[in-house]
């Protein structure tokens, strides 16, 4: 198969944020329409009918992304019980690991979906995705609180992550937590291009780059966790929406 060049990665990319920009324009219109004249009861079910409609067109362009956000949240939520958060905390932080790639939309479906290794070009633009979620999100006040777990949800905790190469503690709590669940799924699932591992050298991976990607500490109690507690959760993230909205 022919391989793309940087010029018609490049092209590729200024073609998908055409139709991302687009899918925004229609939602944000259509979130404003509805929202103008609502009383205060009505506009959280609005904003929860305007995210929907973000998520059902990340859905249609890759359907893995929206099963994998659910189990990172998941798995994210027992990680964070297991640290001790309170239970707002683990709301916001439910909601920071559904949301964490929804900024995927925007990049093209030939990066996206490629069933192989990305080249360099096509994984820098990949690696725009955190940004982007962030800047999706950035003016509704339900997500004031979980912007920073959702953009830095890539960085490393020796320093060489994305976006901005943040380390150790100054990585958001969030961030570090989803890195490890979001990491942790990719592995336990099957892909276009490999079977999903078993979950005991998932573990083993995880320990083996532990100090460097991820935080030691949380490596530990997300193993022992997911070991020994019932992890399913029941989805309060969105209800947090209705109670800031």
């Amino acid at each position: 198969m022919k391989k793309s060049t940087k010029r018609q990665v490049i092209q590729k990319e200024k073609e998908a944020n055409v139709v991302f920009l687009k899918t925004m324009k229609e939602t944000i219109f259509s979130f404003d329409e509805k929202a103008n004249g609502l009383n205060e009861e009505q506009y959280p079910t609005i904003l929860l009918e305007s995210l929907r409609a973000i998520i059902s067109s990340l859905e249609e362009k890759d359907p893995y992304t929206h099963g994998h956000s659910i189990r990172v949240s998941e798995y994210s939520v027992l990680l964070g019980r297991a640290v001790g958060l309170n239970e707002r905390e683990l709301q916001e932080l439910e909601l920071c690991s559904l949301f964490h790639d929804i900024g995927k939309i925007g990049i093209p479906d030939n990066v996206l979906l490629k069933p192989a290794r990305l080249s360099k070009a096509e994984f820098e633009i990949m690696k725009s995705h955190p940004v982007r979620s962030a800047k999706i999100l950035e003016k509704i006040t339900a997500f004031k609180n979980v912007l920073p777990g959702i953009k830095y949800h890539h960085e490393r905790f020796d320093g060489l992550g994305y976006p901005e190469g943040l380390k150790g503690d100054a990585i958001p709590l969030a961030a570090r937590i989803i890195l490890i669940a979001d990491t942790y799924d990719a592995m336990t699932s099957t892909r276009p291009y490999r079977l999903a591992l078993d979950k005991q050298v998932a573990f083993d991976e995880l320990r083996k780059c532990a100090g460097s990607q991820f935080d030691a500490d949380l490596v530990e109690k997300f193993i022992h966790a997911l070991e020994n507690q019932e992890w399913r959760t029941h989805g309060k993230g969105l209800d947090l929406i209705k109670n800031i909205a």
